[in-house]
């Protein structure tokens, strides 16, 4: 009788465990996103001419700020700034209207 109490407890236990693990193992990972739009010359040197962040819930209580962004000088800078505060990089699109600048649309996600 005593080992069949056993065996149940441990039954009970171990499905315990099993559903925690699974519980855990399906939780859907949050992400904050921010979008960086980075204007360039047409011609083949790509030189930036400004950086331009608008105000973003995604920034709220982060410890990038917007000016430090639009202070930033080449896509390069950028880039290794937003990896330094883990920021992932995601995605980029461009722009391209005649001879104006290319506009290019930066995406980054950070982990909640």
């Amino acid at each position: 009788m005593n080992m069949k109490k056993i065996k149940t407890a441990f039954l009970l236990v171990a499905i315990l465990l099993f559903s925690i693990n699974t519980a855990n193992a399906q939780e859907i990972t949050k992400y904050d996103y921010l979008e960086v739009i980075v204007f360039q010359k047409m011609d083949n040197s790509g030189k930036v001419k400004r950086i331009e962040v608008n105000n973003q819930k995604s920034l709220d209580g982060k410890t990038i700020t917007i000016k430090a962004i639009e202070n930033l000088d080449s896509t390069s800078e950028l880039l290794n700034y937003m990896n330094e505060n883990n920021w992932e990089f995601v995605d980029r699109k461009a722009m391209i209207e005649g001879n104006n600048p290319i506009w290019l649309s930066y995406l980054f996600r950070k982990q909640k």
